[in-house]
């Protein structure tokens, strides 16, 4: 008898397994892909190059300024006509010189930063919105990115990036 109640009991976890994973609906989508693709990101890429190019501007217009300087001490120096107190002034100033460039060097990293996120979050957010809702359309309990490379195996038909495509109003791509 016991027996038979262990034996039940393991057709019935068995059973409720198998229902659990039936029941489970995974999908994939290249997510990289449609970013790549949008519209929005091409807009969003020119408008960070523009601001990179201008910072990049500023920086050699500010690090030429300081070459200039440099080589105005340096050939002052050379020639004798800086009193040692003018010669310490000159390295002090140079000093700062050498920190405000770096310093602008941080800044311009950290506002490119700033406004990839800017410009890139929006994005971001309508095409994680469109794959949960392309996941919620298909009854998908799990969606996974196949552009991180972690998918070894998938079969074409859970394939949902053209029907996220499409709900961003993107055209499908052929398989």
């Amino acid at each position: 008898m016991k027996k038979l109640i262990k034996i039940s009991f393991l057709f019935l976890a068995f059973a409720a397994m198998t229902t659990t994973v039936n029941a489970q609906q995974f999908g994939y989508v290249f997510s990289m892909q449609i970013i790549a693709e949008f519209p929005e990101t091409k807009q969003a890429d020119t408008n960070l190059e523009t601001l990179q190019k201008q910072l990049q501007k500023q920086f050699e217009d500010m690090y030429a300024g300081a070459q200039q300087k440099a080589q105005k001490f340096q050939t002052d120096f050379e020639s004798g006509i800086l009193s040692p107190l003018q010669q310490q002034e000159a390295q002090a100033t140079m000093q700062a010189e050498e920190k405000k460039i770096l310093a602008f060097q941080k800044e311009i990293q950290s506002k490119i930063e700033k406004k990839r996120e800017t410009l890139y979050s929006p994005i971001l957010e309508k095409v994680d919105s469109a794959i949960k809702e392309v996941a919620k359309e298909d009854g998908l309990t799990m969606v996974f990115n196949a552009d991180m490379q972690v998918l070894l195996y998938a079969d074409e038909s859970t394939n949902i990036t053209n029907k996220v495509r499409a709900k961003l109003g993107m055209a499908p791509i052929a398989n």
